[in-house]
């Protein structure tokens, strides 16, 4: 899978290759210049992803709110864990004196309660990620929309991320990197949204 990864990235950066090489040696046929970049702008900028998650307030909140529920939920999972151990306590206190057949039964009833237990842990985790999933496809569907309106306002082509974790952008110039004012705009926004 990766080699096949591998090969289709090389094959997409040779045709980029040709189709440049090919645009550079094409001979001009007109007289009409060609359309360039307003000036003083850049037609290719980037935003750092990394200081745009921890700066821009309503992904800040929608992590604390989903900081908060997780806690909430491991709490809930760690209280009814320590409940089970009591009950399986006390069991075991008394399992000695118990009848064979009292004894069989409150074993079964236990075994029900722990997979009782394990299914409601899996179903709150499922349910946690689900949730932490939607919220943060929330954030990027904010994000991309106001890009998408922020590049045609400034003229921009093509607005890149940069992210360590993600690194497809290794160098840019300081110059093209348009962070601080994607923020700026964002929090406005969201500012305004809130009220």
């Amino acid at each position: 899978m990766k080699t096949q990864a591998s090969f289709l990235t090389k094959i997409a950066t040779g045709l980029l290759l040709a189709t440049t090489i090919i645009a550079c040696n094409k001979p001009k046929t007109d007289d009409k210049p060609a359309v360039a970049a307003p000036d003083n702008k850049e037609t290719i900028v980037f935003i750092n992803q990394d200081t745009l998650l921890s700066k821009y307030n309503y992904a800040k909140d929608v992590t604390k709110t989903m900081q908060d529920k997780g806690k909430a939920a491991q709490s809930d999972l760690a209280s009814r864990g320590q409940a089970f151990q009591r009950e399986v306590a006390d069991y075991q206190k008394s399992a000695s004196t118990m009848p064979a057949d009292q004894r069989q039964t409150s074993e079964q009833n236990l075994q029900r309660k722990q997979q009782d237990l394990q299914t409601y842990q899996q179903n709150a985790t499922a349910q946690f990620q689900t949730e932490q999933a939607n919220e943060g496809n929330k954030v990027y569907d904010k994000i991309a929309d106001f890009v998408k309106g922020y590049a045609k306002e400034k003229g921009y082509k093509l607005v890149l991320t940069y992210s360590k974790a993600n690194p497809t952008v290794i160098y840019g110039d300081a110059g093209l990197d348009v962070t601080a004012d994607v923020i700026k705009r964002l929090n406005d926004a969201y500012t305004k949204d809130k009220k």
